[in-house]
């Protein structure tokens, strides 16, 4: 029911209005979409995808946005006019304003959901976080800089 092009996001029912975001995090996802959508199809593993673009955790209560999407060969049926199901590997970055939104509602959400891999990339100092789903929870899989080394691609993407 909200006007057209408005960012938000539908999280456990509960509407997360988003900000447009800034310069230099639109850079980082351009940059860091492009490294990764470039090897991913050369190996012939799946399909990249940025935001705005929905992704349908469910059909009821969780619709969300992330700023960059893996979805594998092997879950390419979930790829339709939108994503309806769960990507392999998700990658948000930070705002300024509202750090808990990716570091704690959307990194449970994920968790929640299993999402095998998901990053949280700090657009103002470059780190990243990396978190891999073992036993149906998030572990810290690594802390770097200017980098995210996914274990699920199994390469390293400098940005």
């Amino acid at each position: 029911m909200l006007p057209e092009g408005t960012l938000a996001e539908l999280i456990e029912n509960k509407i997360y209005m988003s900000p447009s975001p800034v310069s230099d995090h639109q850079r980082l996802v351009l940059r860091l979409s492009g490294k990764m959508a470039d090897f991913t199809e050369k190996n012939e593993l799946g399909e990249v995808f940025v935001a705005p673009f929905d992704v349908y955790l469910d059909e009821q209560a969780n619709a969300v946005q992330p700023d960059i999407i893996f979805v594998s060969k092997k879950q390419a049926n979930i790829v339709q006019d939108h994503i309806h199901g769960v990507p392999d590997l998700l990658i948000e970055l930070l705002s300024p304003e509202n750090k808990s939104h990716d570091t704690v509602i959307k990194k449970n959400l994920y968790e929640k959901f299993g999402v095998k891999e998901y990053w949280i990339v700090d657009p103002a100092t470059k780190e990243s976080i990396g978190y891999r789903l073992k036993e149906n929870k998030y572990q810290e899989i690594l802390r770097s800089t200017g980098s995210i080394s996914s274990e699920l691609l199994n390469n390293t993407f400098e940005f």
